[in-house]
């Protein structure tokens, strides 16, 4: 069976080792204060973002997600036409991460996920059989990092429990659940609409247009939940996030865990219906007007 990675090294020049991993595997590295190579990581970066970066940085940073995602975010298509990422945005003109100083990451407690996991890549696959992802590792050698030269070594889950990375990975599993989802699916669940494409852009990385959207008036007469677990939801970024991923599996994929009012559709269906029933009597009362005014006829 094929697996499904987000990531992986297609490329020759790649300097992603071709090797996946488990988390026993030994990695020998250190990055240090004093290393010759302090702060070069940071003045070329490419770095994606987690929904879980999104919520850290902006909870941070003080401001609202869609002030975060304009001011220090780019977006990138993961697959042609398809669902959208979100990379950090350089400095202006540069190529350097803004949070960068001389004494190194200004926002070290709330780092993104790719800068925590450094030099090790996450491989989150998930074969065609299975219903649950599993986690694979790879090395990142750069020719500019001399941190695989120092004499520290450990195992990948150890790394990983040091840089504080496992519990951003819990929170971000369902994110990467629904790529792999979809990528798995390919052709057969069709082409996103631009509707789906947007709303999995806010669900996911635009947290609170999204707490709005579940808040409102029309959400509450689609969706029924319980007045404790919405308040739940509304009042906690990670918590709006796991939402946020059920409401995307039912929505998208049709997976329902969030029981809908039983009116909501008869009520959409009679708006539905009235909506047809108003253009058709505009529709005949124009064309009655233009018979009265001695409009135009076309024979067929």
């Amino acid at each position: 069976m094929s697996e499904l990675p987000i990531d992986s090294s297609p490329f020759p020049q790649s300097p992603v080792t071709p090797e996946s991993l488990e988390g026993d595997a030994r990695l020998q590295f250190q990055c240090r204060k004093g290393i010759a190579c302090w702060n070069a990581c940071c003045s070329n970066i490419d770095i994606a973002l987690t929904p879980v970066d999104i919520v850290r940085l902006k909870q941070r940073l003080g401001v609202a997600s869609w002030e975060f995602l304009r001011d220090y975010t780019v977006p990138y298509e993961m697959e042609k036409d398809g669902i959208a990422g979100v990379k950090l945005k350089p400095v202006e003109g540069g190529t350097a991460c803004r949070f960068m100083n001389p004494e190194g990451c200004s926002v070290y407690e709330d780092r993104p996920t790719a800068c925590r996991y450094y030099p090790v890549a996450l491989l989150s696959m998930r074969r065609q059989d299975e219903v649950v992802d599993r986690q694979y590792y790879a090395i990142v050698r750069e020719d500019h990092c001399l941190g695989h030269q120092e004499p520290r070594t450990q195992t990948i889950d150890e790394y990983r429990a040091e840089q504080g990375v496992v519990a951003y990975d819990d929170l971000a599993r369902g994110w990467r659940q629904l790529i792999l989802k979809k990528k798995s699916s390919g052709p057969t669940i069709g082409k996103p609409s631009k509707r789906s494409l947007e709303l999995f852009f806010m669900t996911c990385y635009d947290v609170d247009r999204f707490r709005s959207f579940v808040a409102s008036e029309s959400f509450g007469q689609m969706f029924e939940l319980p007045d404790e677990e919405l308040r739940d939801t509304l009042v906690d970024d990670y918590a709006l996030l796991q939402f946020g991923y059920r409401f995307l599996r039912q929505v998208l994929f049709g997976e329902v865990s969030i029981p809908m009012r039983s009116d909501s559709v008869e009520q959409r269906r009679a708006r539905v219906h009235e909506q047809r029933a108003r253009l058709e009597r505009e529709a005949a009362e124009r064309l009655a007007s233009e018979d009265d005014e001695g409009g135009a006829y076309v024979d067929i």
